[in-house]
């Protein structure tokens, strides 16, 4: 598949109608969205977070990371989102599938402190000051209480 550019929109809320080739990110809400990049014009939710995307301003475009493999999809298609281009990739086995998922799972457990299988949430740990919690602080209007 060649490279389609796509270009991207900052909004506070996600549109009814969305349109292909555009990648909709809600910093409000840490999230991203688009319609499938193949063309099948299913909507594609990418929750910007450690365990999760990455998303990448450079001044004019905007990257997700890791790619998007949508495999619960009937294309199951996979790509990259980096710089405004659609890097294609190989589609992955149903073994490799279970395996990134698993991965996944251990991943948000061990972040948000959770037992592997029990699903039950431990205390939450003390939360560091990030780079990204400095900049959604700079990002909220202040509050009215001091």
């Amino acid at each position: 598949m060649k490279r389609a550019p796509y270009t991207h929109e900052l909004v506070e809320r996600f549109t009814d109608e969305p349109q292909d080739g555009v990648l909709y990110v809600s910093m409000e809400f840490a999230t991203a969205m688009h319609l499938c990049m193949c063309g099948c014009g299913e909507p594609v939710i990418t929750p910007l977070a450690p365990t999760d995307w990455r998303m990448t301003y450079d001044g004019e475009t905007v990257s997700l990371a890791p790619s998007v493999g949508n495999w619960s999809m009937r294309c199951q298609s996979h790509y990259w989102l980096e710089r405004g281009r659609v890097e294609w990739s190989g589609r992955w086995s149903a073994g490799q599938i279970a395996t990134g998922r698993a991965r996944d799972r251990l991943a948000k457990a061990h972040a948000f402190a959770e037992a592997p299988g029990r699903g039950e949430a431990q205390p939450e740990p003390e939360r560091r000051d990030t780079a990204w919690r400095r900049l959604l602080r700079r990002l909220r209007p202040p509050s009215a209480e001091h």
